[in-house]
């Protein structure tokens, strides 16, 4: 995932950890590389 998103392992193992909090943009980033979309919604 990390080669994918062009960021290092260390990157994705805080995100996974929740040690740090995740942007919206990168979430999309994520689909994006899953092949996935990503769809936000507020009610």
């Amino acid at each position: 995932m990390a080669k994918r998103l062009n960021t290092k392992k260390s990157a994705i193992s805080r995100i996974e950890n929740h040690a740090e909090d995740i942007r919206l943009s990168t979430l999309e980033k994520f689909a994006s590389a899953l092949g996935l979309s990503l769809e936000v919604s507020l009610r």
